[in-house]
């Protein structure tokens, strides 16, 4: 695998293909969606670059609560 590979464990990706290229943009917006809303707080801490999710953020298609607690979380850290 490269630097811009990343291979998700079964937990989060239990079918289909498990590996992703991040240098892709729409598998990299699906790495980003798959552990946003599967993921445990060690895959995101694992997964997640922060300010490239900050960069991803419009482009990313997330479950209303999800998508409301991040930006609750993204506003704590603004203050």
């Amino acid at each position: 695998m490269s630097p811009r590979t990343v291979e998700l464990p079964l937990h989060l990706k239990w079918s289909g293909p498990t590996c992703f290229d991040l240098e892709d943009p729409a598998q990299e917006r699906l790495v980003y969606e798959i552990v946003l809303r599967e993921g445990t707080p060690a895959d995101i801490r694992a997964f997640i670059d922060l300010p490239r999710l900050r960069a991803l953020w419009p482009d990313l298609h997330l479950p209303p609560g999800v998508r409301a607690a991040w930006d609750a979380w993204f506003a704590a850290q603004e203050r």
